[in-house]
């Protein structure tokens, strides 16, 4: 099965679901803290100008990632 593709690599508007995450110890248990477990459906908001930090809308809430940290969630893009 595909696993996907970086939350990072998705461009602005863009929608996705995740299928899993590539982080371990404390950094996946504050993506899971954050609501982000398999099926949840991230839209990029916005970049910064410079590409880092990204926002998302997770659950109706923003939360900005690093792109190291939205690196480790893997996601299948939807319309």
């Amino acid at each position: 099965m595909n696993a996907g593709m970086p939350l990072d690599r998705l461009r602005n508007g863009c929608c996705a679901l995740v299928t899993e995450l590539a982080a371990e110890g404390p950094a996946r248990r504050r993506l899971l803290d954050l609501g982000l477990v398999p099926g949840t459906k991230v839209e990029v908001i916005r970049r910064s100008p410079l590409g880092d930090p990204i926002a998302f809308n997770i659950r109706g809430a923003v939360i900005a990632f690093r792109k190291e940290e939205a690196g480790q969630v893997l996601v299948v893009q939807v319309s």
